[in-house]
Formats: C-alpha cells, structure tokens, sequence
C-alpha cells in the first residue's frame, strides 16, 4: 500500500487557543499526531509514505527529516490553496497506484483501521472506500449518503438527512487524479468538492464506518482523542 498524508493545513484555530507549533504536532498521549499516523501506515504495510507540509511549518519540516524512516518516503514543502491542492501536488508519486490518504487531524483507533483494511482487500468491486462514522463532532462535517449494500450514493455539506460523516480516511483504487485537475481548473476547491463530483460521475464508493473518529481541530480535542485511544466511553 502506498500512503498519503495531508499535512499542509494552518492550525488557525488551535493557535487562537494558544498552540504554537503546527498542528501535526500536538501530541495525543504524549505522540504527535504526525509521528503516530506514519507508524500506523509502516505498521499496516506501507510500501512508500508521501507527505505535504506548508512552507511555514519549519519545526514539522525539521521533525520529519529526523524521523527514521524505514520505507520510502516523499515529502513536498509547499503552501497550498486547499486540502484539493495538496492532493493534487502528492498525486506525482501516487497516480497510477492505489493509495490510502489520511489527514493528519484524524485520530482513530489502529484496531478499526486494521479491520477497513482487511475491508479493502476482501471487496473487489469498489473503485474506492471510505471511512465514515455516526460520531459527528467536526464544525462542517461532510456527509454522506450511504445505501443499505454500504455504498456511498452522494455527499452534502449539510441540509440533508444524512446520519453519517466521512472521517478523513480514504482509499483510492481507481485513479483521480485528471478528475481533481478538472475540479481544480473550475476553481472549485476543498478535498470534499473532489468526493462530490467522483460520486455524481459514477466513481464506485465504500462505506466503513468506524465507531469514532476525532478530528482534532481545537485543544478541547485532544482529550476526546486521548480518551478514545483510551479505550474510554
């Protein structure tokens, strides 16, 4: 499996609360969430490991060139306009290849993660899976239309019925990489507006759902995060 981290995004909101340093960085029991995505996907059979960060995170850039490394690994320092904008500068050492891409703010047990792989691998007729979950805590979640055989039919920012939000978590085994160039050329933007049109042009999608998925945006998180890894109700 080739991975992908998005890794790019300001933190605006955690450094109102007064964190400092990129967001990457803020430790959940004591780990940065960074270093304990990369351990996850060297973990679960990572084949190579790309990674974009933004061109001011310089203590994440300095933190990356000392992690040790034991799979190939591409990092891209650049400031982009958005999480479409990262994808599509990772997709120089992702097209053509099934990948799994994650965002760094996206805490989740490695017991679930291990079960949507062995999910991946037993379905075949999917060009993608994503995960999801019934746990909504995020300020704009994405929702998602999922039907009863688990495939997902649409998304929506809101407004819709919908009792299910993606998770940041995502597989791709059908490139995407021209459909994301077209949705970048409309000036769309937003990682969320890619899923939207992959959907409503007959991209092939998956459900997993994931009992919780934290998406660390605020210092408040972070204890959510811990108590989830924690086994905690």
């Amino acid at each position: 499996m080739n991975y992908a981290i998005i890794a790019a995004g300001a933190g605006e909101r955690l450094k109102s609360e007064g964190f400092d340093s990129p967001k990457p960085l803020v430790r959940v029991n004591g780990v940065p969430l960074i270093e304990r995505l990369l351990k996850i996907c060297i973990a679960n059979g990572a084949a190579s490991i790309s990674c974009i960060i933004n061109e001011e995170a310089e203590e994440l850039h300095e933190y990356l060139n000392n992690f040790n490394f034991p799979v190939k690994f591409n990092l891209i320092v650049k400031t982009t306009l958005s999480s479409l904008h990262s994808l599509n500068e990772l997709g120089r050492f992702l097209k053509g290849s099934p990948f799994m891409l994650m965002t760094t703010d996206s805490v989740f047990t490695e017991d679930e993660f291990r079960n949507y792989l062995l999910y991946i691998n037993a379905c075949n007729n999917y060009d993608g899976v994503l995960a999801v979950t019934k746990f909504i805590d995020d300020e704009k979640p994405l929702y998602a239309e999922v039907d009863k055989n688990g495939r997902i039919v649409s998304f929506a920012d809101a407004g819709k019925n919908f009792d299910t939000v993606t998770g940041g978590i995502y597989y791709f085994k059908k490139d995407i990489f021209d459909v994301a160039r077209e949705v970048i050329e409309s000036k769309i933007f937003r990682l969320r507006n890619l899923l939207k049109k992959l959907a409503a042009g007959g991209y092939n999608i998956g459900a997993f759902e994931f009992n919780k998925i934290i998406d660390v945006d605020h210092v408040s998180d972070v204890k959510k995060a811990e108590d989830l890894l924690n086994g905690e109700k």
